[in-house]
């Protein structure tokens, strides 16, 4: 089972896309087990083909169908899992924790241009294809967004809180 997280959607009112939508062009790629998760671009489905082509596919159709230019991010259950045991924060409170989905993982160059006092308080730790945030007095007021991390690490993300991720795990599960 995959995980595809689609970056920007339905997010502040851009980049709207029905997840009956997704659904459907999900099916129409031959994706099997179709399932939709929030409302923010996470759908979950089997399927035999290749990441990198299930990626470019979907992508490619969510141009073509509906005229939005969107990163799609892949993941299996492994390494949603993976993800959800190795959480670098000592934190009880799921709304605090959030992760940070890389399309590649950053080279070590651009890791290093990263400013871990940028958002005094808020931490961040770079595991592969992730990076973990921890933001203890909320999300809302943090230096440390998406578009600083993109722009640094010259990548594109997607990020979900603690709580998706771990739904994630178990709708991917065998």
């Amino acid at each position: 089972m995959y995980a595809a997280l689609l970056r920007g959607i339905n997010v502040g009112g851009k980049n709207t896309l029905p997840m009956e939508e997704l659904r459907r062009l999900c099916h129409d790629l031959g994706h099997l087990d179709v399932v939709t998760y929030l409302q923010s671009g996470n759908v979950v489905f089997a399927s035999g083909g290749d990441p990198k082509a299930i990626v470019a596919g979907m992508e490619g159709s969510i141009s073509e169908r509906c005229g939005l230019k969107v990163a799609v991010l892949l993941r299996t259950h492994p390494e949603l899992a993976k993800v959800a045991a190795g959480s670098p924060f000592d934190e009880d409170d799921p709304k605090k924790l959030h992760v940070l989905f890389l399309s590649d993982r950053p080279k070590a160059a651009s890791l290093s241009t990263l400013d871990h006092n940028r958002s005094p308080g808020d931490e961040f730790h770079a595991a592969g294809r992730e990076l973990y945030l921890h933001f203890p007095s909320g999300s809302g007021r943090t230096k440390l967004t998406l578009d600083y991390f993109e722009r640094r690490l010259r990548v594109n993300g997607t990020a979900r809180n603690w709580n998706t991720l771990l739904r994630l795990v178990e709708l991917t599960a065998p």
